[in-house]
C-alpha cells in the first residue's frame, strides 16, 4: 500500500521473541488480516498481539502509544489496546515495537451491531470521557497522528488536491462547493482534548452485538474536538447521527467542522486506496457521500 513500506512476516516475529521475550517464543504466531496500514499485526497465542510499524511514519506512535494508553484506559468506558511490552530494533527488522493484550470481537458493522441507537450512544459516551481527561500534556497534532486535530483550514491545500485527483469519479464543482463551505466554519477557540483521531468502523470492536472495544490508536493526539465527532459520518447513519450528538452534546460550530474533517479525510483516502485497500476505500466513500447527503439536506453552514 505504501512505497516506503517493509516487509514482516511470522517468522521475523519468532526470532524478535526468542531473543528479546522468549518466554513467549513458543507460542503460535499467526497473521492477523486488518484494514490497518500503518501497522503489521501478529496474534502471539491465545491473548496477545504483536505490532511492528511497517512505514516509517508509524515508527513514532510505538512510544506514544506505550506513555499513553495505560493512563488512558482505566479512564475509558469502553476496552483499548493495553501494551505489555515494547521491543528493540533486531534481526534485521528497524524499529521498536510492541506486544499487546489481545482484545476479542468483531469489526463493527450494520450485520454485527444489535442495536444502532445503543452503538450511537456508547460511541458518544467514549469520545466524552475521552475529552474529559487532563490533556495538557498530550502530544499536539504532528507527523505521529497524521496531524489530527489541527485546525480544519490547515487540510485546505492537501484536500484540493485529493478532490483534483477525483476528477471524473466524484461530481468535483459539488464537493468542491461543500468543501469551501466547511473551511469557512470557525474554529476551535477552546483548550485542545484528546482525541483518538480515526473512528471508523474498523477500528471499533463488538461483542454480543454491542460496541466493546476501540483499536489502533495511531491518531491519538490532543487538538479540534471535531476531529472525533466526524465518527458521526465515518461511521454512523443519518438516522442515529442525532441520537449520538445529543449524547455528545456538540455545539454546531463543532458540528460543522467535523462534517468538514470527514470530508476532508474521505476524500484525501480514496485516492490513495482505491486500488489498494478496498476497505479503507469503502469507508472513504461512505464518509464523502454521507457528508454531501447531509450537506443537501440541512445546510452545511447552519452554525454561521
Amino acid at each position: 500500500m505504501h512505497v516506503d513500506e517493509i516487509d514482516t512476516s511470522a517468522s521475523l516475529v519468532f526470532r524478535l521473541l526468542i531473543t528479546q521475550f522468549p518466554q513467549w517464543a513458543n507460542l503460535p504466531i499467526e497473521p492477523v488480516h486488518s484494514a490497518g496500514t500503518g501497522n503489521a499485526l501478529y496474534r502471539l497465542g491465545d491473548d496477545m498481539v504483536v505490532r511492528l510499524p511497517r512505514i516509517p511514519s508509524a515508527v513514532s506512535q510505538v512510544d506514544k502509544e506505550q506513555k499513553w494508553l495505560p493512563r488512558l484506559a482505566p479512564l475509558l468506558p469502553l476496552n483499548i489496546p493495553v501494551p505489555l511490552a515494547m521491543g528493540k530494533p533486531g534481526d534485521g527488522y528497524p524499529w521498536h515495537w510492541s506486544v499487546y493484550r489481545w482484545l476479542e470481537g468483531e469489526d463493527a458493522t450494520a450485520e454485527s451491531i444489535a442495536n444502532p441507537y445503543q452503538a450511537a450512544t456508547d460511541l458518544a459516551q467514549f469520545i466524552a470521557a475521552l475529552q474529559q481527561i487532563e490533556a495538557a500534556d498530550g502530544p499536539p497534532p504532528g507527523q505521529h497522528n497524521f496531524y489530527r486535530g489541527v485546525p480544519l483550514e490547515m487540510r485546505d491545500q492537501e484536500t484540493r488536491d485529493a478532490i483534483t485527483a477525483l476528477h471524473g469519479v466524484l461530481d468535483i464543482d459539488r464537493v468542491t462547493a461543500v468543501w469551501d463551505a466547511a473551511i469557512t466554519v470557525p474554529a476551535w477557540k477552546g483548550a485542545p482534548v484528546w482525541l483518538h483521531g480515526d473512528l471508523h468502523a474498523a477500528n471499533l470492536l463488538v461483542q454480543q452485538g454491542r460496541l466493546s472495544a476501540v483499536i489502533d490508536f495511531g491518531g491519538l493526539g490532543v487538538g479540534d474536538p471535531a476531529c472525533d465527532v466526524m465518527a458521526a459520518w465515518l461511521f454512523l447513519s443519518a438516522e442515529n447521527r442525532s441520537v449520538f450528538r445529543a449524547a455528545l452534546q456538540v455545539d454546531d460550530a463543532t458540528w460543522a467542522r467535523a462534517r468538514g474533517w470527514a470530508l476532508s479525510v474521505g476524500l484525501i483516502a480514496l485516492p490513495y486506496y482505491q486500488t489498494t485497500n478496498p476497505i479503507l476505500a469503502g469507508i472513504a466513500r461512505r464518509a464523502i457521500n454521507q457528508t454531501l447527503a447531509d450537506h443537501e439536506d440541512i445546510g452545511f453552514c447552519d452554525s454561521q
